[in-house]
């Protein structure tokens, strides 16, 4: 370029800009728009989010980082994670492993600078009555409220909270992940390291993510930065209503990489709703096993086609059975949507309700048929009683463990033992006054002491009470499957 093409470039630079200028003013105008309306969707959604800080008993570890092998010694847990408020009583929404094995939950609310300056109007008000003023002073100054916990799903990973408060409270309304699409703006709300009221922002990196092969439920992947902390906030959409409950990341170093994932808000809804009316969870099956038909399967079985579910297993006493399936039977469409492999089977029949009734497509030989299943009850995690432990109540000092009766009631939920009573071992609580034998182990069912049963814990305590020094110690214990006789001695 000679000098003079230079000089022109030069010249014409004033005007290039003002034009580029022009151009991006609405550009421009567009950004502080997005940003505006960004600032005034945190700021509304905000104040529904709240810090969870649970107090528990959980079993040591073998080192001291937590993540040795478990010891069987039960040692205080505090933790800490977010949650939504979701309805005007009181009710939170957040994750199980927040609050599993707590003795004590406590809530902390991030009231909003205009609810601050309300109460405190309300508060200074010549009229209000001695007792609102109170409640008004002393809601301002509690940072931490006691929460109940209402109930859990330790499959789904979520609980349900309630909390009482002498204001009206923030809400957000649970939307229908059903319409979420790939590429949206999501905003995540939460506590990440414990830095209160904090929101990230990102997109939908995918509406339905399997991470397991054997997990029936599909996830909502974002990019929106999440970290320890953020488990149990909200996933909002460009409305502020609630898409997911941010549950965990995939991450090498520990942090946030991009990778985050949410229970679908259709799922927590689901899960909300029946721990509210009923306390738990009922989850539903139609008496079947299905497996992913694959080319060595079809030609083994010379079937007609290489992809699809077939039926291994059919329970006889299910109502798979009582609509006339069989094993053997492949399976074309759940609900007139075809199934492509064993995966999709399980989640969709994942989705529906106790008492709906599925509708099956399915083939044997050469005939085509439908049936109508209707939903029943799966039985029950046989581990769940775990949850409702309470160590104060359940341990057993003089042989250092925490204890579980079996009742009629716990009975149908647990393994099958070989009696209808007996003290199942939970947990070791610390140090034994006796010894021999190797002790007691978790998972032993306890069912005499010295040849007197026992069928509660303080028959269990009493029968060691009463022994002398000298004494013997002899219990009749299930272990594995099989009985035996266990000494121990001081």
């Amino acid at each position: 370029m000679n000098m003079r093409s230079v000089r022109r470039a030069l010249a014409l630079l004033p005007l290039t800009l003002l034009t580029a200028a022009a151009q991006n003013a609405p550009k421009a105008e567009q950004l502080r728009t997005l940003s505006d309306s960004i600032e005034a969707l945190s700021h509304n959604v905000s104040g529904a989010v709240v810090q969870v800080f649970s107090t528990g008993y959980t079993l040591g570890a073998d080192d001291e980082s937590g993540g040795g092998t478990p010891t069987g010694l039960v040692t205080k847990q505090r933790s800490s994670g977010s949650g939504v408020i979701v309805s005007p009583e009181g009710y939170i929404i957040t994750n199980n492993h927040v609050v599993q094995n707590a003795r004590r939950v406590r809530v902390q609310i991030a009231w909003s600078p205009e609810a601050r300056a309300a109460n405190a109007a309300r508060a200074a008000d010549s009229t209000s009555s001695a007792a609102g003023k109170n409640a008004d002073n002393q809601l301002m100054r509690a940072t931490l409220l006691e929460a109940a916990v209402v109930g859990t799903d330790r499959e789904v990973d979520l609980a349900v909270l309630k909390i009482s408060s002498p204001r009206p409270l923030p809400v957000l309304k649970l939307a229908d992940s059903e319409k979420l699409r790939q590429g949206q703006l999501v905003l995540a709300f939460g506590n990440p390291l414990g830095l209160e009221n904090s929101v990230s922002l990102g997109v939908v990196s995918s509406v339905g993510r399997q991470i397991r092969v054997d997990d029936p439920l599909l996830y909502i992947q974002t990019d929106a930065p999440i970290n320890p902390g953020n488990s149990g906030g909200p996933l909002v959409d460009a409305s502020g209503d609630v898409v997911g409950i941010n549950t965990f990341i995939l991450s090498q170093s520990g942090g946030s990489e991009g990778i985050g994932f949410a229970i679908p808000s259709n799922v927590v809804n689901s899960v909300y709703q029946q721990i509210r009316k009923d306390g738990h969870v009922h989850r539903g099956e139609i008496g079947v096993t299905v497996q992913s038909i694959t080319p060595e399967l079809a030609a083994g079985l010379d079937l007609k086609q290489d992809w699809g579910v077939i039926l291994s297993d059919v329970d006889p006493d299910g109502p798979a059975a009582a609509s006339s399936l069989r094993p053997g039977d492949i399976v074309t469409t759940v609900n007139e949507k075809p199934v492509l492999d064993a995966r999709q089977f399980e989640i969709e029949l994942y989705r529906m309700s106790l008492n709906q009734v599925v509708n099956i497509g399915a083939i044997r030989g050469t005939d085509r048929f439908g049936a109508q299943i209707k939903v029943i009850e799966r039985q029950d995690d046989p581990f769940r009683f775990l949850d409702l432990v309470k160590p104060e109540a359940n341990r057993v000092l003089k042989l250092g463990i925490i204890g579980i009766e079996i009742t009629k009631d716990l009975a149908p939920v647990l393994p099958d033992t070989r009696k209808p009573y007996g003290i199942i071992v939970a947990a070791r609580s610390g140090e034994s006054e006796y010894g021999g034998q190797g002790g007691l182990k978790l998972g032993d069912v306890i069912y005499s002491v010295n040849n007197a049963p026992v069928s509660s814990l303080e028959a269990l305590r009493g029968a060691v009470d009463r022994l002398k020094p000298a004494d013997p110690l002899v219990m009749q214990i299930e272990r594995g499957g099989k009985l035996m006789y266990l000494i121990l001695s001081e």
